[in-house]
Order: structure tokens, then sequence, then C-alpha cells
């Protein structure tokens, strides 16, 4: 086995603007007015919109992550007002980020505190300010969803992006609560964004009205020839397999360790590019079945042009999980084409189609 570190993340900040983690209301962010959002009637037709339930943006790993960027990036650039809140365990600084405005709240590290504590404290905020939309993701975040409905004027959205209280690293009480997040997702919102069909008909028929908005990735640009990331790796111009995601059960990176176990040649590699996500003991195994193996890199979490880098020159992406929403890197795979190979999931036939070369 050879395990390598990314180093410490490095994150993007612009200058601007910083609502206090204790203060007032955040002053309002000083850009001209677009054209499209002043009425007929000269009325200002800009959102305030807040976004709960991520660690925070810059996204440097997390699939939530990375949707909640771009999504608020292209609210910001038409001239929407933005509010990202953040945990301080993730992104510390306030600031803004492509347009956002970046709002560190404290919350409890831990693996069953992490998100209930920060979303509590950041919908005790967001009800305090007068934002159009409160928009929710994942679904344990949205057991806050009742609370901004009620509290509240704004209206209330929620994006479910998995099967939160399917996911094997919780135990009975966590998916217990889960569960209720579940339910809570059907009636609370006032409109509910799925980001697969799956997940759509599991909403259909509810009282909260539900639409599909399929994740999506940016087309990349010219092929990346091998680079800083590959020598970082110790690749050099071997052949690797790769995968992409956290390193915990429902993905199931053991299974994909041990069939590369089984085949031949000194000359393949394969790479786990991601890390614990309050799965220690289980990365702990990863890495107990991967010290017999020389060919394997673990590569920690990987992020930018090295992750762009590390899809473009894969001989093949592959993607085991028992359980998925619609996963973002099994389409940033497929748009480098990257030949990809994944379990036969509803979310990965929604992207793959029928088996098949191409």
């Amino acid at each position: 086995m050879t395990e390598r570190s990314e180093g410490t993340a490095r994150t993007r900040r612009e200058t601007g603007a910083e609502e206090p983690a204790t203060g007032t209301a955040p002053a309002p962010i000083s850009a001209p007015r677009p054209s499209h959002l002043v009425a007929a009637s000269g009325r200002d037709s800009r959102l305030r919109i807040a976004m709960l339930g991520t660690r925070g943006v810059p996204a440097r790993w997390g699939g939530i992550e990375r949707h909640v960027e771009e999504i608020g990036a292209r609210l910001a650039a038409k001239g929407h007002e933005v509010t990202v809140y953040c945990r301080a365990n993730y992104q510390p600084e306030a600031g803004l980020h492509r347009g956002m405005r970046l709002v560190p709240l404290r919350t409890v590290g831990t693996k069953h505190l992490d998100a209930i504590v920060h979303t509590a404290s950041a919908t005790a905020r967001a009800v305090r300010r007068r934002y159009d939309v409160v928009h929710y993701h994942a679904l344990g975040p949205g057991l806050f969803a009742p609370v901004a409905r009620t509290m509240s004027t704004a209206k209330v959205v929620l994006t479910v992006h998995g099967l939160d209280h399917q996911r094997a690293k919780w135990g009975g009480v966590a998916r217990a609560v889960l569960g209720t997040a579940a339910w809570t997702s059907t009636w609370a919102p006032h409109a509910v964004v799925a980001v697969s069909a799956e997940l759509e008909a599991r909403h259909v028929g509810r009282r909260a009205p539900v639409v599909r908005v399929t994740n999506g990735v940016t087309a990349p640009g010219p092929h990346l020839s091998r680079g800083e990331a590959c020598a970082r790796l110790g690749l050099g111009e071997r052949p690797y397999v790769l995968f992409v995601g956290r390193l915990v059960p429902e993905k199931a990176p053991d299974q994909l360790l041990a069939a590369f176990a089984r085949l031949a040649g000194d000359d393949l590699r394969l790479v786990l590019a991601g890390g614990s996500s309050f799965s220690d003991d289980y990365v702990a195994t990863l890495r107990a079945a991967a010290t017999a193996d020389s060919r394997v890199v673990l590569a920690g979490y990987v992020h930018g042009a090295e992750l762009d880098e590390l899809y473009a020159n894969a001989a093949v992406f592959v993607l085991p999980s028992r359980l998925e929403g619609l996963p973002l890197t099994l389409l940033e795979a497929a748009s480098y084409a990257t030949p990809v190979v994944a379990s036969a999931i509803a979310p990965h036939v929604e992207v793959v189609g029928r088996p098949g070369p191409g």
C-alpha cells in the first residue's frame, strides 16, 4: 500500500462584506441591480436566499458542497443575494466566494452532532432574517424545515440528495431520527427538489410538491496530460483504476479492494481518492486490507485541478456503491470520456443506461 496526503487544503476567498457570527443583520451586498431583476414598476425582484445543511463552500470534498457551490454561484451571478451557512470546522472564514456570502457557525464536530447542531444554529439565524427562500440540503438538515416554515415568511425548499436514513454508518437511534426527517420532507417544505428519478418517485403524491432537477457537471476543457497529481501519487505512466468518494460502507470501496486484489499485473494501480466521513473505524479496515498490496494508493481527498487530472487519465473509473442519490463523481468521470464501471443501483443506471461499451 502507498498512502499519500494532499496536504492542507487551500480555500479560495474573495474579500467582501461579512456577517458577524453573533451579531446583527448582514449588511446588504453592494452590487448593482441587474436590469433583468428590476420589474416594470421599478421594484427590485432580487431574492435573498439562505443555503443550509452543507458543510460549506468553497467545496473541497463532498457532493452536496459542490452542488451548493455551483447552484449558489449561478444564482448570485443572476443578481440574487445568496448566503451559505458554513460549518466553522470546514470553512472558518467569513467573506464572499463567487458572489455568495459565507457565514461560518460553530458546531459540535462529532459524527452524530456535527450536522444537526449546525443546522439548528443556522435555522435560528435564518428565521430572524428576512430571507425570501430558506433552502435546506439533505434529509437530515431538513428536519428543521417546519421551524423555518412556521417562524418565518420565507418559502422553504428542501433538496433531497439521497436516502440518508439508509446509510450504513448510522446506528438505530440516528436512523430513527433521519427516518423522521425523511417523513418531514414529505410535508414540511413548500417544495422538494429531487436530484434523481428514484428520489422523485418517493415524493410523488405527497403534500410537498416535488420537482426533479438532475445533477449535472460542467464540461471539462482540453484533455489534461499527466502532471502534478500523478507524480505526487507515484503513478508515473502506469495505468490505474480510480475511485473517488467518501470512504464509507455504502460506497463499498472494500469490495473494490477485494476485487482488485484478484487482478494480475504489477504495473496496475488502484487509486482511492477520498477519506473518512466520521467513518474512521471503517477507513482503518480499508487501510489494513490495503497494506497487503503495494499497488493500492490511498490518495486522501483530492479536489480541483488534481482531481481533474486523475479523472482524465484513469484507465477506468469504478463506483461500486450500494446507495447513492445521483453521484457527481460518476458524472464527472463520464464527462472526461473515461470508461466507467458502476453497480447496478437505480441512480447509476439513470446515468449509465444499459450495460455495454461506450
